[in-house]
């Protein structure tokens, strides 16, 4: 089987990266993979990130949330990252995240659960900065070669309440750190882009509780894993 990519997006404290790992976990000890492959078939779970899904990342990573943050090194000031700057900083995390990460694990037929991939720099860099979209597309081209997510679950939670949660957790990265009508535009970006591509994403209330946003995303991968099971049962 052909792996898939399925990415978790959204503004900031809406649970992304808590309900990825809960999703891996779960993809991993139900046995949904293996009711749903060939007999004595391994379907692999692998989660990561952007930025920072390589080594390589993980520097670049430094540099765009935590650079010129509250919890940056203040005896170590840096000037402001341009926008420019910051949206090809983020394409060249990508660019490495796919080639070295994302296409060879596809090609081993792994399910590939990714923190954040080309639609948050259409909201953050395009929306929220207000870089030029077409731009942005190209950037992701180039550093995607065209790979787009197989499904994109959308985790939506009022701005408000997501930036709440965010600073409850005491540290907050330099995006999270931008200004509240920065917050609202990526948000508008986001509502956009799922109403552009509503096959593709698909949109989940994160306002609920953890366990009741973990049942509906439980819902949409079954759905969804069963679809292309079946798919590639009559190729």
């Amino acid at each position: 089987m052909h792996g898939r990519l399925i990415v978790f997006e959204g503004v900031e404290g809406g649970g992304k990266t808590t309900q990825l790992r809960q999703c891996g976990e779960w993809l991993q000890t139900s046995g949904l993979l293996e009711s749903l492959g060939k007999k004595g078939e391994k379907i692999s779970v692998v989660v990561t990130r952007e930025p920072g899904g390589t080594s390589l990342g993980q520097g670049l990573r430094q540099l765009l949330l935590v650079e010129g943050s509250a919890q940056a090194d203040t005896n170590s000031p840096t000037a402001p990252l341009q926008d420019r700057t910051e949206l090809l900083l983020y394409g060249a995390d990508r660019a490495q995240h796919v080639e070295e990460f994302i296409k060879p694990h596809l090609r081993q037929g792994a399910i590939i659960l990714c923190d954040r991939y080309t639609d948050s720099t259409i909201a953050y860099q395009g929306y929220g900065r207000g870089l030029d979209l077409g731009l942005i597309r190209t950037v992701n081209q180039i550093a995607t070669d065209g790979l787009e997510s197989d499904l994109t679950i959308w985790l939506d939670v009022d701005v408000e309440v997501g930036l709440k949660r965010a600073q409850q957790r005491g540290k907050t990265d330099r995006i999270e750190e931008a200004s509240w009508e920065f917050h609202q535009r990526v948000q508008q970006g986001f509502r956009a882009l799922h109403q552009q591509h509503p096959q593709r994403i698909v949109q989940v209330n994160a306002n609920c509780s953890q366990s009741e946003v973990h049942a509906s995303i439980q819902e949409i991968l079954r759905q969804r894993l069963s679809l292309w099971f079946q798919q590639l049962s009559r190729a």
